[in-house]
């Protein structure tokens, strides 16, 4: 087992991966008490070479491997990648190309929803995994060799699948619908943490303008003040705390005071004048800085008994093709489906997820699909 520790290592591991078509990418990080992820190790292979990466080892440098996850032409093999990716944003300053996520692939091949990655090595090698090193404290050194062979597995059996998940996708035809999938993955803004943007995690609760104002400074507070002290957003202010900020409007320390939510003490902090501060500018300037009120979508009545029968009908067409229905339609597609019929604006109803389930989800609530038992079994029929 190769563990790299210094550059030159890294370079000449990085010119035998950057001959193959495909590598297979994982990292171990912790992030309990930090706003980023701490990078702890890397674990990459490729047909016939595999190493783990020591990002702590002193006098490393990256760039040899990151240069590597930036290259257009190869692909990077990952398994549920989304934190992994939002790593190599942080160290690339841009989203890795070409990325292929093992997970979103098992749900086109019927592994359900968000399969773990034991689940879809025992699936598709017939292999147990030890469980016992899920929970190492991947900073720490030295680590054992029970650790070191634990993580380099999590890339050195995916190696193994990739190669048989692409033919059985080929066959099923299935394998365009996955990329095209995988590509919402790869847009930079799910990964550049923005503060003005932050408010956006957050349920608006009032169209009030002064509110969303408030809202929108408040967070952007907190986001700016968890990056610059790297904790992470409730070790600042938990969510209660930014929406009674956003509903009370505080414009003094004392005020500050006196609200629930906010820590005992924190008014008379440099941080509370900063937050005071940016929410009185917001809010005097409301009109250009309040993000705009979210559409209110007036839903026609009694939509339960045709929202149950879709999903019926999803639960249906996806058994039968052996997909995850959610890679078909999410609970709101359903719904909007049954509101709106083909007006719906839905991905459920465009390519070739409409050729699986929309068309007949629009045939259904225009009355032209029924379901019935037949053989003790629900079936969907056209009447």
């Amino acid at each position: 087992m190769q563990i790299i520790t210094d550059t030159q290592a890294l370079s000449d591991f990085c010119d035998a991966l950057a001959k193959h078509d495909f590598i297979v990418v994982d990292t171990e990080f912790m992030r309990d008490s930090t706003f980023y992820s701490t990078l702890c190790l890397i674990q990459a292979s490729g047909p016939g070479n595999e190493a783990i990466i020591d990002p702590l080892a002193d006098g490393l440098d990256l760039s040899p491997f990151l240069d590597l996850m930036m290259d257009e032409r190869i692909i990077k093999v990952m398994h549920a990648a989304r934190q992994d990716l939002e790593i190599f944003y942080a160290l690339c300053g841009d989203v890795p190309p070409n990325v292929f996520d093992s997970q979103i692939a098992a749900m086109a091949l019927g592994y359900g929803d968000s399969v773990g990655y034991m689940a879809l090595v025992k699936g598709f090698l017939g292999v147990n995994l030890d469980k016992g090193a899920r929970f190492t404290d991947w900073s720490r050194r030295p680590l054992s060799n029970k650790q070191l062979h634990y993580a380099l597995g999590d890339v050195t059996h995916l190696r193994d699948i990739y190669p048989r998940m692409v033919a059985i996708l080929e066959d099923k035809g299935r394998l365009d619908w996955v990329l095209v999938e995988m590509q919402g993955q790869l847009d930079p803004l799910l990964y550049a943490f923005d503060p003005e943007t932050a408010y956006q995690r957050l349920k608006i609760r009032s169209n009030k303008q002064d509110y969303l104002a408030a809202l929108k400074a408040a967070a952007a507070w907190r986001e700016r003040e968890a990056q610059s002290r790297n904790v992470p957003r409730n070790r600042i202010l938990k969510d209660d705390g930014i929406y009674a900020l956003a509903q009370q409007r505080p414009m003094s320390r004392e005020a500050l005071s006196k609200m629930r939510g906010v820590p005992r003490g924190f008014e008379r902090s440099k941080s509370a004048d900063k937050l005071l501060s940016v929410m009185s500018d917001a809010i005097k300037n409301k009109d250009s800085y309040a993000p705009p009120a979210p559409k209110v979508q007036h839903m026609p009545p009694n939509l339960g008994p045709a929202v149950d029968m879709l999903k019926t009908l999803l639960r249906l067409r996806s058994e039968y093709q052996d997909i995850a229905p959610r890679l078909i339609a999410n609970a709101s597609d359903i719904e909007q489906i049954a509101a709106f019929g083909a007006k719906a604006n839905v991905a459920a109803l465009s390519g070739w997820r409409r050729e699986l389930f929309g068309e007949d989800a629009l045939n259904m609530i225009s009355g032209n699909i029924a379901l019935r038992l037949k053989d003790g079994e629900v079936v969907a029929e056209a009447i």
